[in-house]
């Protein structure tokens, strides 16, 4: 017979007149609450490349107008990890976390007003930028995995600042920075399986860029400034930011199947109406004192979990307030 996940949720903490033992009996720790638990961050730089297009007014030494750009990218943070368990664990069982987020590309339509002397421009920009923002992350436990994802269209504002040369009437190359910042997108906690998984993961959709670019400038005909008139142009430079946290835990629950058990003896019922039991489990001789996961399907079927596998079921104490203890022999 297969057996299923071997890994039993051991705590200190049942009085033993409270399942109606002998008062000299005693119960044992067996280890601490598997509890796992795990946190990360990280943040990421990449290249980019795009286009742009723009139209300037010009008067006196004075220059404003409107730009738009559309850039590719590969910002990328990942991480990957390990969940910690407490002291006295004796059942390190195989176990990672990891998490991403990406934004492939961008956008921005903004605003700009600056200043020439010369063949120099120098100038201000603030507007609205938008652009796709992916959130991945996995955490497996054991035989048990779960994965979380989002991605989504966001919205949000653009701030920075350039220096542009006009190197010919029509030609100008420029060196500009822009901060972006879209928002935050949040993977919401979830569970899985016999053990619970939960993890949750936020990414600050900001960054920074630097970028070195070229226009080629189309005069309207009869223009007396130098720089007005619409533009055409491309761009390329580098990215960095997209700060990615997540924090992620794993609690085995106590396989608690009547199907699993054997010399099963009720001892007395608890302040909650669910019976106490004395039993061992099929494959070791160790007693233990708990509950009977059948019985607490029917009063309290929150605290019960079924392995979609197996169809074993298996119960969160924490979720009753008690917990599972084990005996001498």
């Amino acid at each position: 017979m297969q057996r299923p996940l071997q890994v039993v949720v051991v705590f200190v903490g049942i009085a033993a007149a409270t399942v109606g033992l002998p008062r000299n009996s005693s119960a044992s720790a067996f280890f601490a609450p598997p509890v796992g638990t795990g946190s990360n961050s990280a943040n990421t730089s990449s290249w980019l490349a795009g286009a742009h297009a723009g139209y300037n007014w010009q008067n006196g030494s004075a220059v404003y107008g409107f730009e738009t750009d559309l850039s590719a990218t590969h910002l990328n943070s990942s991480m990957q990890g390990m969940l910690s368990f407490p002291t006295g664990f004796r059942f390190p069982l195989p176990n990672e976390t990891s998490t991403s987020a990406s934004i492939d590309w961008y956008g921005t339509l903004r605003g700009r007003f600056g200043v020439t002397n010369g063949p120099m421009l120098f100038y201000g920009t603030a507007g609205l930028a938008y652009g796709n923002v992916g959130l991945n992350s996995n955490i497996a436990f054991s035989t048990s995995s779960l994965n979380s994802q989002v991605s989504a269209l966001r919205g949000g504002w653009v701030a920075g600042a350039g220096i542009e040369y006009k190197y010919r009437p029509n030609l100008i190359f420029s060196l500009s920075y822009q901060y972006v910042d879209l928002g935050t997108l949040n993977l919401d906690p979830a569970t899985a399986a016999s053990v619970i998984l939960s993890q949750s993961a936020s990414a600050h959709a900001q960054f920074q860029t630097i970028m070195a670019g070229f226009s080629w400038r189309f005069a309207p005909t009869g223009t007396s400034g130098p720089w007005q008139g619409g533009y055409v142009g491309g761009q390329a430079g580098g990215a960095w930011g997209l700060s990615t946290d997540a924090d992620y835990s794993a609690t085995v629950l106590a396989p608690s199947d009547v199907r699993l058990k054997r010399d099963v003896t009720l001892v007395g019922r608890g302040d909650n109406g669910l019976g106490i039991y004395r039993y061992k489990y099929l494959w070791s001789d160790t007693v233990y004192v708990g509950v009977m996961a059948q019985e607490v399907a029917l009063i309290h079927p929150g605290a019960v979990v079924r392995d979609p596998l197996s169809g074993y079921l298996s119960v969160d104490y924490g979720r009753l307030g008690m917990h599972l203890m084990t005996l001498p022999e």
